[in-house]
């Protein structure tokens, strides 16, 4: 039994792994996500126990971590495509660090408010609008277009793994020290990384040379491929309902877990585990899976997967330890879809799109697909006021199925079988 997983574990580290600048580009964005842990349990918890935040305030605050995507995702894209990216991802972690740091210091200072958290998420989240996509095209460059479920799947595993242990962690680090000062850890996860960022080579990450039309030209130019191709056109819509779907939920489950269900710090922690277990699995069988089933196929599965686990959320009742494993076990299903699409997505859309495009598709992609998502925010706030928390997770998982029925019936994705490659490479 040992040797097997052992033999496993060899096969899941050879190839990108032999290469010293990929190994430490992964543990630099495996530290991010554990700190990451930290922040996405003690945010919501600052705002739901220590600021007594109501579900609209909720969902106004996931809001806006995700307007930066309707606001400057498209021309991140066309920046991402003129310069270097390892220069904007360093600069985007450092910027999410002092950030982040604000929250403890208002916590300290006696001035922290719920407008005070609504700032630091939205700077947050333009931050990732910017260093996320270019994360994602510096990723696509290291890896090479081959190895793009291979490069994917590794470094999920190193996010997943974080993960399986960070909810546990960070669960025990806000019931010790308090939520605004458990962030702290996220913070001085995001320098460490840039620090470590500082010595990566990368010689592919080079600017594309000819002539610059203008910005909103080649904004156009990044809609009309997506636009134009069927299978991207095809990613947007599925990822934009699911993200609208996702961020309904996520501005009522801590409210449902805390005031509904009753659960501690420390129990939700435990909750997020059981989901960190579902995400190392997916991050681990994501490469088998897909060259078993196929790609498009596995990002079908994976959708009905989450929307299987969004009706068991408004399903879990009884006492606080079984209402805590209930979560648990949804939160692990629910986790291991959403980490096997993700895996599967991103894989595709790099696959189909040209280098010299990488930039303007992948902050395309990101304004078509997380754009609308504060509006699923809100209505999940608005909604939760008007019909209840259980009643709102039981709604977005019935229409969860029927984005997951969709796509099996009608989508090109599907037909995905292996990762195409574009005529221009």
């Amino acid at each position: 039994m040992i040797d097997r997983l052992q033999r496993k574990l060899r096969r899941t580290f050879t190839g990108l792994w032999l290469s010293a600048d990929f190994r430490r580009m992964w543990l630099s964005l495996t530290i991010t996500s554990f700190g990451a842990q930290v922040t996405n349990l003690a945010l919501p918890l600052t705002a739901a126990i220590l600021l007594h935040a109501t579900p609209l305030q909720m969902g106004v605050l996931v809001a806006l971590e995700t307007l930066p995507f309707a606001l400057v995702s498209l021309q991140a894209g066309v920046l991402i495509d003129r310069v270097r990216k390892l220069p904007i991802v360093i600069v985007a972690n450092v910027s999410r660090a002092l950030a982040l740091a604000v929250i403890p210091l208002a916590a300290f200072t006696d001035w922290l408010t719920i407008e005070v958290l609504f700032a630091v998420g939205f700077f947050c989240g333009i931050q990732n609008v910017v260093g996320g996509a270019a994360y994602q095209v510096l990723l696509a460059q290291m890896a090479g277009r081959r190895r793009l479920v291979e490069a994917n799947a590794k470094i999920s595993l190193g996010e997943t793994g974080s993960a399986l242990v960070g909810p546990g962690i960070a669960g025990m680090l806000i019931q010790a020290l308090t939520a605004p000062i458990a962030i702290l850890v996220d913070a001085l996860s995001f320098l460490a990384s840039a620090l470590m960022l500082r010595k990566l080579r990368v010689p592919t990450d080079v600017p594309h040379p000819g002539p610059r039309p203008g910005v909103m030209h080649e904004i156009a130019e990044g809609l009309k491929l997506v636009r134009g191709n069927p299978t991207l056109w095809s990613l947007a819509w599925l990822a934009g309902l699911w993200q609208l779907l996702h961020h309904a939920q996520l501005a009522v489950l801590i409210l449902f877990a805390t005031r509904e269900l009753g659960l501690s710090a420390g129990a939700i922690g435990l909750v997020y585990v059981f989901g960190g277990l579902g995400c190392v699995v997916a991050a681990a069988t994501a490469e088998r899976l897909a060259a078993r089933f196929g790609v498009g196929p596995m990002i079908v599965h994976a959708l009905t997967a989450t929307a299987i686990a969004w009706q068991l959320y408004g399903l879990v009742a009884g006492p606080v330890w079984l209402a805590t494993v209930a979560l648990g076990l949804a939160m692990l299903l629910f986790d291991f879809g959403g980490v096997m699409f993700g895996i599967q997505y991103l894989s595709l859309r790099q696959a189909i799109t040209p280098d010299r495009l990488l930039g303007r598709m992948t902050a395309t992609m990101r304004f078509l697909t997380v754009a609308a998502a504060p509006l699923g925010s809100l209505a999940g706030g608005a909604v939760a006021t008007l019909v209840g928390l259980r009643a709102t997770l039981l709604g977005i998982g019935a229409l969860g199925l029927v984005l997951a029925i969709g796509a099996m019936l009608r989508s090109p994705v599907r037909r995905h079988v292996r990762l195409p490659v574009p005529a221009d490479v």
